[in-house]
């Protein structure tokens, strides 16, 4: 698809305004999530390094995060919400999915929606200088999607129905290697060799999740992917905090 198939995952994982002029090929898009997110990375480290001369550290990660919200329109935190609403508060697999259907958040999905947006803001708001948080928001982004590619074109579905079902139809094996390969190169550009325990946080994630969704519901969803990027986003800041308290970023 070219251009046209990150203009699509663009589309689809942003509330940027985006026409096209032709109905775009849900799965071939999937390749292109990885770029996707290390655009909307770059736009979050941006903020957070244009900030860095005007206010604290801790200030600018929080309004950086935020203009992440704004740009994706919540659209992994609604899957962690509702993931951890089906997880936490159902009894049987019917339940469960019955859950996530369900747009309205309870206690558990605040919970964790709250949690991960705090997670991410203290890890990024504790990087030591702009460079290092505007490559780090780029390689957390980038991986969270990988973690969601990845675990699309190798895990069986729970459900037939819904966007989740439609790109887990079509996300074959290939296309899934060729999106998380894209994605492991983009950050290993952005943060060099950190770019082996990012990976690492990522599988874990991918193993971890997948697992837990098939003790659930029988499989993987649209908002167990969801749920994956954002569990594989907060991973790999709070990785890279420990990592640039060591070690400097290749570039700066």
């Amino acid at each position: 698809m070219g251009p046209v198939g990150l203009l699509a995952a663009l589309q689809f994982l942003t509330r940027v305004p985006i026409r096209l002029r032709r109905e775009p090929s849900l799965p071939a898009t999937v390749a292109w999530f990885p770029l996707a997110g290390a655009l909307i990375g770059a736009a979050v480290g941006g903020v957070a390094a244009g900030m860095w001369q005007l206010a604290p550290p801790l200030v600018a990660a929080t309004v950086a995060i935020t203009i992440g919200l704004l740009i994706t329109g919540a659209f992994h935190e609604d899957g962690l919400g509702d993931v951890a609403d089906a997880f936490g508060g159902g009894w049987t697999v019917e339940r469960r999915l019955e859950i996530l259907k369900d747009s309205r958040h309870g206690t558990y999905g605040v919970a964790a929606m709250c949690a991960s947006i705090v997670v991410r803001m203290v890890a990024l708001g504790s990087l030591p200088g702009p460079a290092t948080m505007f490559a780090a928001a780029i390689a957390a982004h980038t991986m969270g999607r990988v973690a969601a590619v990845g675990m699309a074109g190798t895990m069986r579905l729970a459900t037939h129905t819904g966007l989740g079902a439609d790109y887990g139809r079509g996300t074959t094996p290939l296309r899934a290697t060729v999106g998380g390969a894209a994605g492991v190169a983009l950050t290993a550009l952005a943060v060099g060799w950190w770019v082996g325990p990012l990976a690492t946080a990522a599988l874990a994630t991918a193993l971890a999740t997948g697992a837990l969704a098939r003790r659930k519901i029988g499989g993987i969803s649209g908002d167990v992917l969801g749920a994956a990027e954002q569990v594989a986003e907060c991973l790999c800041l709070v990785v890279l905090s420990g990592l640039a308290t060591h070690h400097q970023l290749w570039w700066a």
